[in-house]
């Protein structure tokens, strides 16, 4: 969108619309969890999957354990055991995953998008309500937190009960995440050799971005971000910082949203989307393309409703902050190459 564009009255009529009501409907629930992952031939006609293949593996191997690690909220931890372990979410159990541990993983929150987190043996509500004398009655060797927002005010009362607790930030780059969790686990070599590998991805994504003759308006809109109500992506998600990354323009960004935020159906049109990106398990929510336009009536309106441009990806490479964000965003870059060379090609350009 060219730069010529008047901000000012745009970020004002922007902001006023995110006061005002939110999208018509709730989305309705799907009817079943067996087609919980999206598929190339299950998408609607013209509409695109994007997905990363390369995900950073390592062989399983010997725990280093016990190891002392500093968690994110300033105290030093000593973990002897990670057999049972409680995950805060599913960006460690990604990281548990490549190193081979997935059977280490006890229990994971109630809307866990990987399927070892589904897989759990036990299950916890994700929420700030979440309580101490719910954790400590799933018995686990290790809890594992990943957000000091959440988590932080646990800490304390969770660790004076007995339980070994430690806090890896998910508001923090990838690799250095990667590195942590690899070293709460025992596997602080294999985390480095993981973490540069991300990283070469995340560089790869940055070099193909610079390539970008144009950097196309990307929507990202959820049916689970706003406490089950259809939301956009603001600039603070792990999906925005993929959008940037990759070289798009997240429209969230402009509209000064904080997280998961309802939009307005006049702040949908706004802010002109020319990608419209959904995960793979918010779509499943939205109950499929019937329900995405029936939550938000006008995206069909906006450049990339009218083009019917919709592109999934997996939840673990766009919603998750770990490690296939870097496969996530090669994918996501190359894509977006595309679409700004045929936007710069098209009527009107």
């Amino acid at each position: 969108m060219s730069e010529r564009r008047l901000r000012a009255p745009f970020l004002l009529a922007l902001a006023c619309a995110l006061a005002a009501c939110a999208p018509s409907s709730t989305p309705p629930e799907a009817a079943s969890s067996t087609d919980a992952r999206a598929t190339p031939d299950a998408l609607s006609e013209g509409w695109l999957r994007i997905a990363g293949t390369d995900i950073p593996r390592v062989a399983r191997s010997q725990q280093d354990l016990p190891v002392t690690v500093r968690s994110d909220d300033g105290v030093d931890v000593t973990i002897a055991d990670t057999s049972r372990t409680i995950v805060g979410n599913d960006d460690i159990v990604m990281v548990m995953d490549s190193l081979g541990l997935s059977d280490q993983v006890f229990a994971a929150p109630t809307n866990a998008v990987t399927d070892t987190g589904r897989d759990a043996q036990h299950h916890f509500l994700f929420n700030r309500t979440t309580g101490v004398e719910g954790i400590l009655s799933l018995d686990g060797t290790l809890f594992v937190g990943n957000s000091l927002r959440r988590h932080g005010k646990l800490a304390q009362p969770l660790r004076d009960a007995g339980q070994t607790l430690v806090i890896v930030d998910e508001l923090q780059p990838i690799p250095d995440k990667v590195r942590k969790l690899a070293t709460v686990f025992g596997h602080a070599d294999e985390g480095e050799q993981l973490a540069m590998q991300v990283q070469q991805q995340l560089d790869e994504a940055a070099r193909i971005a610079g390539t970008h003759t144009r950097k196309p308006r990307v929507i990202h809109i959820s049916a689970t971000g706003g406490g089950g109500s259809p939301t956009v992506g603001g600039a603070d998600t792990a999906a925005a910082v993929l959008i940037r990354l990759a070289g798009g323009i997240n429209v969230g960004d402009e509209a000064k949203v904080a997280n998961y935020s309802q939009l307005s159906n006049e702040g949908i049109v706004a802010v002109e989307p020319e990608v419209i990106l959904v995960s793979e398990d918010d779509l499943r929510v939205f109950g499929g393309e019937a329900g995405l336009w029936e939550a938000y009536p006008t995206l069909k309106q906006t450049p990339a409703g009218l083009a019917n441009r919709v592109w999934v990806m997996p939840d673990t490479q766009l919603k998750v902050s770990s490690i296939g964000g870097g496969t996530g965003a090669v994918a996501l870059a190359q894509a977006l190459t595309t679409l700004a060379a045929e936007l710069d090609t098209a009527p009107g350009a």
